[in-house]
């Protein structure tokens, strides 16, 4: 069926209300369904490194399913229950999705960022309890067993450790050369090491035990990286199902291999991608540990499209600028669809995209709560640059404005907050811990802390944040990590953290801070002090202003709204005049629609000039005359 627009999305929900339709009540049901239906098709491949003739390893579907079986015996064998956790602390490859889809099946899958540092990975193995845990072998190059250790120390729940070796996925001479160069783990812990691998071979390919058929908790997953206590999101079954069901029902089918190099750590490809692929019966590459950090990935992007025959493209924002500046030098012909998500996408950057390659862009919207996709723009409409498209069937997505006598429903394109059911929110339940879950309901939709609007087509539009998250390239970003770090230094007073406008991530953090009487200190120092006191290397903020006073309300809270006016005029001052051009932007105001809109002055400068260089960035702009700006 075509997804045109509303009428469309509309169209499918008449054919029968949601708990109608045939679709696997577990995940392994899905994965024993699609390997029936399509045994010897490709399901997953990953390459560890770049090039486009470097070893590879595919496994079809019955062979996956074999894995997924194998690894859920494993952990069962090891006291992983229902309601018992296998954390994962892995870069992306075959294995990573093992742990994932098996752990979900014996019990529930927790992935962590392994660019965490060890107190933030340790917290969270605390909050969800976790039993075992996945991780690599040390290998060269990478500190993610030793971090990983350090982790496991403040965790005294951690049962058992397994490792991951990738040493099978090279070919000699590398495979006789890393045995010794290998580094030894340095940390020590109380849990039980054993080799992934040998404990796996030791499994049946049939399950040990039975598939509940209970819609439960299958998956925990961390929102953000901020230090301290974390929130984990809980996903059921039924949320991992309605996100594989949008994806066959609407962009893949078993003729599809798509390419996504993304980290297995994060809900857009662990339930966006891979799910739609476990349902549909399309085939998922996984190119390198680091996917689109990893070494060469942008150099060979083309090359390995025109290897695995790609017709889908998965990608974010940061990416798709990378992309930008590398020639198209491959036969990239069977590219359908790109798919973008993780952070709003510039329009300049939708457009260089869409004309360098001839391939249709879709972006689309969602979040770790709501077990994450709620809209994208039609793939077979028309598609909104800005917006984030028009909901997807069965989500119901409404704009709530608070009021006096509570929350009231806004009107077309009256902005709010964004709010959302649909099968992938678990109500009352979205958060592990109890008291976090206050407050986060309007009924039964999920307050996102999205301020947006709805247009008269039904188009969603996002035109703020009422959480304050920095959002860097699809990374969450917790202000509060930041603002903390400074305020221990001595000389300041009060501190505030947004993210600035960039062309390639977004926004990037940058930072505001107002000193003590008497206080001295520079810029250079305070960002040299971050440097040591910010634990997440993401969090780092890319430029400091010192105020004389910050910006605050009645209350005396730092009002981010007139520090994100002044980031947005430096930025784009600075964008126009590394382009050597006169304009200047004058004013930043607060459109009810639109967010924060930048108000420029051409100045003699060509409007089309102005567009290409403002263009990067997220953030509207209008161009207007001196007398508009001196009002």
């Amino acid at each position: 069926m075509t997804f045109a627009g509303l009428d469309d999305r509309n169209a499918i929900e008449a054919q029968m209300v949601w708990q109608d339709r045939d679709l696997p009540l577990t995940l392994y049901q899905a994965i024993t369904a699609t390997a029936q239906k399509y045994p010897t098709s490709n399901a997953i491949s990953y390459q560890l490194f770049s090039g486009p003739t470097d070893k590879a390893e595919t496994l079809n579907w019955v062979q996956l399913k074999d894995k997924v079986t194998q690894t859920a015996n494993l952990f069962r064998g090891l006291g992983i229950g229902e309601t018992d956790v296998v954390a994962y602390v892995l870069p992306n490859a075959n294995e990573t999705v093992y742990t994932l889809l098996g752990g979900a099946v014996a019990g529930i899958a927790n992935p962590i960022n392994p660019l965490l540092d060890a107190e933030q990975i340790g917290s969270i193995l605390r909050e969800t309890n976790a039993k075992v845990v996945v991780t690599l072998r040390p290998f060269p190059k990478t500190d993610v067993a030793d971090k990983t250790a350090e982790a496991v120390a403040l965790a005294p729940n951690v049962e058992t450790v397994l490792e991951v070796d990738l040493l099978r996925y090279l070919s000699p001479p590398k495979s006789w050369i890393v045995p010794l160069i290998r580094p030894k783990r340095q940390v020590q812990n109380h849990a039980k090491y054993l080799s992934f691998h040998s404990e796996l071979a030791k499994q049946s390919k049939t399950l040990d035990f039975a598939d509940s058929t209970e819609d439960r908790v299958a998956c925990y997953f961390h929102t953000g990286g901020t230090t301290g206590m974390p929130k984990v999101a809980q996903h059921r079954y039924s949320g991992l199902i309605y996100n594989g069901w949008l994806g066959t029902e609407l962009l893949f089918t078993e003729k599809d291999n798509i390419i996504c190099p993304l980290p297995l750590f994060h809900v857009f490809a662990c339930h966006v991608i891979l799910m739609a692929a476990i349902v549909s019966g399309a085939h998922v590459v996984f190119p390198t540990p680091q996917g689109y950090r990893g070494d060469g990935v942008m150099d060979n992007f083309w090359k390995l499209v025109e290897r695995w025959k790609i017709s889908f493209i998965i990608t974010v924002p940061t990416a798709i600028s990378a992309k930008m500046q590398r020639p198209i030098d491959a036969d990239v012909s069977s590219v359908q669809m790109a798919f973008s998500g993780s952070a709003p996408l510039p329009l300049e950057l939708f457009r260089r995209f869409e004309k360098a390659t001839g391939v249709t862009l879709v972006e689309g919207y969602g979040l770790t709560e709501a077990t994450c996709l709620v809209s994208c723009n039609p793939t077979d409409g028309e598609k909104k640059v800005g917006s984030i498209g028009i909901p997807f069937p069965y989500c119901d997505v409404r704009i709530f404005k608070t009021t006096p006598n509570g929350p009231i429903e806004a009107d077309i394109d009256e902005v709010g907050e964004i709010c959302v059911s649909n099968p992938g929110v678990f109500v009352g339940n979205t958060y592990t811990e109890t008291e976090k879950n206050v407050d986060l309901y309007y009924g039964d939709h999920l307050r996102t802390g999205d301020l947006g609007r709805v247009d008269a087509d039904g188009y969603l539009w996002i035109t703020g944040r009422a959480k304050d998250l920095i959002i860097r390239g699809g990374h969450n970003i917790d202000p509060a990590e930041i603002e903390e770090a400074l305020l221990h230094h001595e000389a300041v007073a009060f501190a505030g953290a947004i993210g600035q406008p960039d062309a390639h991530s977004g926004e990037v953090p940058c930072a505001f801070v107002e000193l003590v009487d008497g206080g001295k200190v520079s810029e250079a120092e305070l960002l040299e002090f971050c440097q040591k006191h910010v634990h997440e290397r993401a969090a780092m903020p890319k430029h400091m202003t010192i105020m004389p006073e910050l910006p605050k309300t009645a209350v005396g809270k730092i009002f981010k709204p007139d520090l994100r006016k002044h980031a947005i005029t430096r930025i784009y001052n600075g964008a126009l005049e590394k382009a050597g051009l006169p304009a200047q932007v004058v004013n930043v105001m607060d459109d009810k629609k639109r967010g924060l809109v930048a108000q420029v002055v051409a100045n003699g400068a060509d409007v089309s000039d102005i567009g290409q260089t403002l263009g990067d960035f997220v953030q509207p702009w209008d161009l207007v005359d001196e007398t508009v700006a001196a009002e």
